[in-house]
């Protein structure tokens, strides 16, 4: 059965899918976009997730009045075969399939791909002037500032250099949380209000949930981030007004009583297409220029929007089905059942009980809490990558098919071999001790790596690199690291102890 919302008639409309809902993909004609099933059935979705993707799509249809049909059904194919459409080409290979198969039966009109700062073209074109050399975002970031003149001056000479001298600022933003602070004090981020579109999709999935139709992970929740344009307008002027700022030094912390710090929280705003990147990017450089704000937190913001996000989209068509089977140290362990339940009461130590706990309240932690806890976490365990990148894909508000596999199979758990990272990102307890506040009250300590209080982290590390250390010995960045396992006078115990370990 499908229920058709509104009248569009024309033989052949332009189809937006749920990551499509900002202006940029809508040239004015008229507009159909489909509310499916099939993906909340397919997946087990956080609930703050599904219960954005659905606000999204309905606000947008009511934003659109009668340029637009929601049409609602079980799958894609339901509701659209033989339509005749205009699309601009997804994001995933899912639905580029999907796209495809729409073709057989009808005209269809497949457009460039739109939202984000360079096209698959221009990085087809710099990857060709790569030569034979190996593919580095801080490459593509640089070529991306030279042709988009973002964070640019002219010289004399009419040349091209970098503000501030250089390209990256990234040694300027790793400083530890603040000294005696339980938060960094700074202006809070902005969240949006609840409206009768938000009580319709809280109603809908709830009898969704309670006849067994779909199965949700993590709590529900006021709606904490953008589904309107409006909205994702909003949250980017608070940012880049109030908290842009205070962004950069302290990006790579982490603190118990402020998960959200400085961080933009953009991102779900970015993927539901309610904002384009380059909008973005320019409105934190107008900042930036306007004064008050450090080149370093301007810099190292705008490499994460028009160099990171850009580059791990490109990278999931560049690699192409490579991430699927990508398995360098041949890791296959489920995840715990704390991970796929977003249950931090099985857990004892302080940092996963504080981060899983943040994902089911929220369907969001930040970066350094992806890749330093969890990531770091999953590799020492080894953890299946697969498995670990569908659970991001599912558990965040963010996660999309394109932007898990770069980022979690790639630079968190090195299971590519180096194609997205140098080394492996992974780090022994001290390091989530001088970055984060989590280890204080902690049951194990991070000092320690043998025994009922060896921190899971400090044995892990080294315990994961005597394990892999022939798989590591070629990598020039890993060489200091390995050269450590000689002098470690407890290897041994080490060994002993974390073959069997299964408390975290």
């Amino acid at each position: 059965m499908t229920l058709r919302i509104g009248s569009v008639t024309n033989s052949s409309v332009r189809l937006l899918f749920a990551d499509q809902l900002g202006p940029h993909f809508d040239d004015g004609g008229q507009i159909l976009i489909p509310e499916v099933l099939s993906p909340l059935r397919a997946r087990r979705y956080h609930r703050q997730k599904a219960h954005l993707i659905l606000s999204a799509l309905r606000h947008r249809a009511q934003e659109l009045g009668g340029r637009a049909e929601l049409v609602r059904g079980d799958s894609y194919h339901e509701v659209l075969a033989g339509r005749g459409l205009s699309v601009v080409n997804p994001t995933s290979r899912g639905l580029r399939s999907l796209v495809a198969d729409l073709g057989k039966t009808a005209d269809v009109e497949v457009l460039a791909a739109r939202g984000f700062a360079a096209t698959e073209a221009e990085f087809a074109d710099w990857s060709k002037t790569q030569g034979s050399k190996r593919l580095l975002m801080e490459n593509f970031y640089r070529d991306r500032r030279v042709k988009t003149g973002v964070l640019m001056n002219t010289t004399t000479t009419g040349e091209l250099d970098p503000e501030g001298g250089k390209f990256n600022f990234d040694h300027e933003n790793r400083q530890p949380p603040p000294k005696g602070q339980l938060t960094l004090g700074v202006a809070s981020a902005w969240f949006p209000v609840e409206d009768e579109i938000d009580q319709e999709v809280r109603l809908y999935l709830d009898q969704l949930e309670a006849d067994g139709t779909v199965s949700f992970i993590g709590n529900d929740g006021p709606r904490l981030f953008p589904a309107t344009r409006q909205e994702a307008l909003l949250a980017l002027d608070n940012f880049v007004s109030n908290r842009l700022a205070t962004f950069g030094a302290h990006e790579d912390a982490a603190m118990k009583q402020d998960w959200a710090m400085s961080h933009s929280l953009l991102s779900p705003a970015m993927n539901l297409g309610l904002l384009d990147p380059m909008e973005v990017v320019q409105a934190a450089e107008r900042a930036y220029r306007a004064g008050g704000i450090e080149l370093a937190s301007a810099e190292g913001f705008i490499r994460q929007v028009m160099g990171w996000r850009d580059w791990v989209w490109h990278l999931y068509w560049h690699l192409g089905d490579r991430f699927d089977t990508a398995n360098y140290f041949q890791h296959e362990k489920p995840l715990p059942e704390a991970f796929q339940e977003l249950d931090p009461e099985l857990l004892k130590s302080s940092c996963l009980q504080q981060v899983i706990g943040e994902i089911r309240d929220r369907g969001w932690t930040h970066h350094i809490n992806r890749l330093m806890v969890l990531g770091s976490f999953g590799v020492q365990r080894e953890l299946s990558p697969q498995a670990l990148n569908d659970w991001f894909i599912d558990a965040f508000v963010d996660g999309t098919p394109w932007v898990m596999p770069a980022n979690v199979i790639g630079m968190s758990q090195y299971a590519d071999g180096g194609l997205t990272a140098t080394k492996p990102y992974t780090s022994g307890g001290a390091y989530v001790n001088k970055m984060t506040d989590y280890c204080k009250g902690c049951q194990f300590s991070p000092t320690v790596r043998v025994g009922e209080r060896a921190c899971h982290f400090s044995a892990g590390y080294w315990n994961f690199l005597d394990k892999n250390k022939d798989a590591l010995k070629a990598n020039y960045r890993m060489a200091q690291p390995l050269a450590g396992l000689g002098r470690l006078g407890d290897l041994a115990e080490i060994r002993s102890q974390e073959v069997d370990r299964n408390q975290f």
